[in-house]
């Protein structure tokens, strides 16, 4: 599978602002064919759209309203009768709540397996398919350890070892698709800077923690994001982090 952006169509989750929608206009300006844009937040979605469509065209960015807990069947089933093809896709979406244990771990865990494994099928060239990509937003907390967000971490570096499985060599070598992690630094994002955790008396420590880390813009991440998708093989883990290149992690 060439990994050229131009001509692609690509699918994000969780893209109707921060990481996703900078992703989202990284791979327009690299040349994707089309972005399909999903997330919960309808407004925010069709405002991200219009946006988009004025910059880019009409025919290059198309926004559906999706839960990526219930939807996946019903979104998967409408890409496919309208596009045939993902080459594709970006599992971004993600929560971090620490008062809801079972949201965590079905919004950035559950979720991210269930459409890694549905796309995939989809793509894989040992079952009709042209071959493709799956990138999954792990986190830097999903191999660095805090002691406020313990459900996030574990969500998180789930991810890291169902990435790295599928992905696989051995895999690969008979489905053609990549999987590939990215772990994004800490970002000027609403979750990022609106964290909730259980422990409401430790968030001061907490604030003091994340401002001692190296801070970037999402528009960092669709940078460093494209980076992986040009260069990254399959079952690799990547680090986007304070403004530097993508850097590829040994583990």
């Amino acid at each position: 599978m060439a990994r050229d952006v131009k001509g692609k169509v690509v699918v994000i989750t969780g893209a109707a602002d921060g990481l996703g929608l900078a992703m989202t206009k990284s791979f327009l300006q690299k040349g994707a064919k089309l972005v399909i844009s999903l997330d919960v937040n309808k407004k925010a979605g069709k405002e991200a759209e219009a946006s988009l469509k004025s910059e880019y065209g009409d025919d290059r960015i198309v926004f559906y309203k999706c839960n990526v807990q219930t939807d996946l069947e019903t979104i998967y089933n409408k890409i496919i009768a309208e596009y045939k093809n993902v080459d594709l896709l970006i599992n971004n979406a993600g929560v971090l709540d620490e008062l809801n244990i079972r949201r965590t771990i079905e919004v950035n865990t559950i979720a991210v397996m269930e459409w890694t494994v549905k796309f995939y099928e989809h793509m894989r060239i040992d079952k009709g398919g042209k071959g493709g990509t799956v990138i999954n937003v792990s986190s830097i907390y999903g191999f660095r350890v805090l002691p406020y967000i313990p459900y996030y971490h574990a969500s998180k570096f789930a991810v890291i070892g169902f990435s790295k499985s599928l992905g696989h060599e051995d895999n690969f070598k008979r489905s053609g698709v990549r999987v590939i992690t990215l772990c994004p630094g800490l970002t000027y994002t609403n979750m990022a800077n609106h964290p909730k955790i259980k422990e409401e008396d430790m968030m001061p420590q907490l604030k003091e923690c994340l401002l001692a880390h190296d801070w970037q813009a999402p528009e960092d991440i669709g940078r460093g994001t494209v980076e992986i998708f040009e260069k990254a093989d399959t079952a690799t883990v990547w680090l986007v982090e304070g403004t530097r290149p993508a850097e590829k992690l040994r583990f």
